[in-house]
């Protein structure tokens, strides 16, 4: 009985094996009438008309400009800058530098105020939790910013900052109490 069975299997096996060989064997192998039918479509797609193209687009015009500027300064020469002279405002590399000069100005934070009226000195605190007093005339920031005034709420300065041409420009700034 088993046998019968294995050869039922491999009788089926070997139909199986057959049909799929027959089927490659008409994809594999094409007959002379094929190709005349391929031709035909080849052709027929080539003689289909093209489709229309897109317009060309339109050619912006553009406003002609004449440059009319060449007997002016020329603005990138340094012949002119305003440092050249050597006058204007320049750090002064004789004076000492103050405690609150190491750190940067957004760094200290003013917490209080002093005394009454024109008279006043402000409290102002390092990073590291430690409160200086700071009266007009005094230095503070990393851009030789010199105190100009103290009021209740601020601390009004002057910094020394490069102009880029090797010359320095006056910059205000101001550190504000903080209300916490």
């Amino acid at each position: 009985m088993r046998r019968q069975h294995d050869n039922m299997a491999r009788l089926l096996l070997a139909v199986a094996l057959v049909a799929a060989l027959a089927g490659c064997g008409r994809s594999i192998t094409s007959t002379p009438g094929d190709a005349p039918n391929l031709e035909e479509w080849v052709a027929g797609v080539k003689a289909r008309p093209a489709p229309p193209l897109d317009p060309l687009p339109v050619m912006q015009q553009f406003e002609h400009f004449e440059y009319a500027a060449q007997s002016l300064r020329d603005p990138f020469s340094t012949a002119f800058s305003p440092s050249s002279d050597g006058a204007g405002p320049r750090p002064d590399s004789n004076r000492r530098k103050q405690v609150l000069e190491q750190f940067p100005l957004d760094s200290l934070d003013m917490v209080g105020t002093l005394g009454k009226g024109g008279s006043l000195i402000a409290l102002v605190m390092v990073p590291d939790k430690v409160t200086y007093r700071v009266r007009p005339g005094d230095y503070m920031g990393q851009a030789d910013g010199r105190v100009t005034a103290v009021f209740e709420d601020r601390i009004e300065l002057v910094e020394l900052v490069p102009d880029g041409a090797g010359g320095w420009l006056e910059r205000p700034a101001t550190v504000s109490l903080d209300d916490e």
